[in-house]
């Protein structure tokens, strides 16, 4: 067995790559220890990297096809993570979860039509539909014993006829949930009697930790299966979001026909050289290597939460269940949004997402990238221990 250096320093500065690139024009420092956008600062693995490098060896990169081994390649993953079989007919490339989402806002809905989403979530789900001229209504989730419910009798509540559409987060981006199945069955039930459809983000499953068992919604009942379309992708488990390889799956045919046909006609189905032979590498050869990562992630929790229990007390980790992003409860500071942003920005030189853009229930929280090697957590939860101690 091939063991993985998740350790390795690698210097990403002058990549074009957003979360070092990008510090100077989204926190006006670019000296800043980035801790913010969700990619990860490992190395994509090797057997990636190799088959691109093969594909580079043939001279000519001309118009592409999905071939029957991308499909195939896909269809024998999501069943082994997630013991959910899937049709081939099910299947289509996207360029993107986010261009997804918009893309279906486009195709099911029109302007002042609603959109359902509950916050705190990753903030695109607000952003996509207000950019569209769509009504975003929230039915903010609840805090229970150290993790997130969902609110169903204040989503009764709020559904009226121009609902349309909700996005859910599964696993749940920024608090790292990962949702029992009970609760998807049960959300099922709602969205497929009130004529909503479900938008199932579902770019963190594969990273769910071994505790915790990922459903994807549409497997779950026949309602899910009749009113979803599920996104997955490798990008985020690889660390190949530059390559974007995104996939929805969509069991119901009438919901297939009308999305799938729209995607053709704007070609926004045809995917690139690299995300097919990216996706084909990945699902073939990385079941090793997810679960190294996973291993190595789940050790940088633990480091940040006894870290922060030792030294900084106030400062909370809310436990994920998936992925390398923390959602760090900073309520017992007693500080305003601004000045926490402040603490963490400016005295204590860390750049992370600043809790307040994932919506309601966000304020007080900022949410931190683990997916670094160790040597880097450390040196940040220093300075950050350092800024709090010398308010």
């Amino acid at each position: 067995m091939k063991l993985y250096n998740f350790d390795e320093i690698i210097e990403r500065r002058g990549t074009s790559c957003v979360k070092y690139d990008g510090l100077q024009e989204n926190f006006g420092n670019k000296d800043l220890i980035p801790l913010w956008v969700a990619d990860m600062d490992f190395a994509t693995p090797d057997f990636i990297v190799d088959a691109l490098k093969k594909r580079c060896e043939h001279p000519i990169f001309g118009y592409t096809i999905a071939s029957d081994e991308y499909y195939n390649s896909i269809i024998d993953w999501v069943n082994y993570k997630h013991n959910w079989k899937i049709k081939k007919e099910w299947l289509s490339y996207i360029p993107g979860i986010v261009k997804g989402i918009g893309f279906v806002v486009q195709c099911f809905t029109k302007p002042g039509d609603k959109v359902i989403i509950q916050p705190p979530v990753y903030h695109p789900f607000r952003i996509v539909p207000t950019e569209m001229k769509r009504e975003i209504v929230f039915n903010p989730l609840k805090e229970a014993n150290g993790t997130y419910e969902m609110d169903f009798d204040q989503l009764e509540s709020i559904i009226d006829d121009k609902c349309k559409v909700l996005i859910l987060s599964n696993p749940h981006n920024p608090g790292g949930t990962v949702w029992g199945k009970d609760t998807l069955i049960k959300l099922a039930e709602i969205c497929k009697r009130h004529n909503i459809l479900v938008i199932s983000d579902e770019i963190h499953s594969e990273l769910a930790f071994p505790q915790a068992k990922h459903h994807p919604f549409a497997s779950v009942s026949e309602d899910a299966a009749n009113c979803s379309i599920t996104f997955m992708a490798p990008s985020k488990t690889f660390n190949i979001a530059g390559i974007v390889s995104s996939y929805s799956i969509v069991p119901n045919e009438e919901i297939r026909e009308k999305f799938y046909s729209y995607l053709e006609a704007g070609e926004f189905n045809a995917g690139t050289i690299f995300a097919y032979e990216a996706t084909i590498a990945a699902y073939t050869y990385g079941a090793e290597w997810l679960q190294q990562l996973r291993m190595y992630v789940m050790e940088n929790i633990r480091v940040v939460d006894e870290y922060l229990k030792a030294h900084m007390p106030k400062i909370k980790v809310f436990q994920p269940q998936a992925s390398f992003l923390i959602w760090l409860d900073c309520r017992d500071m007693n500080l305003s949004q601004e000045e926490l942003k402040d603490l963490f920005q400016n005295k204590a030189g860390l750049a992370l997402n600043d809790g307040s853009i994932f919506g309601p229930g966000g304020e007080g929280h900022m949410r931190l990238n683990i997916g670094c090697p160790r040597a880097t957590l450390i040196t940040a939860l220093k300075a950050l221990e350092k800024a709090v101690n010398s308010k």
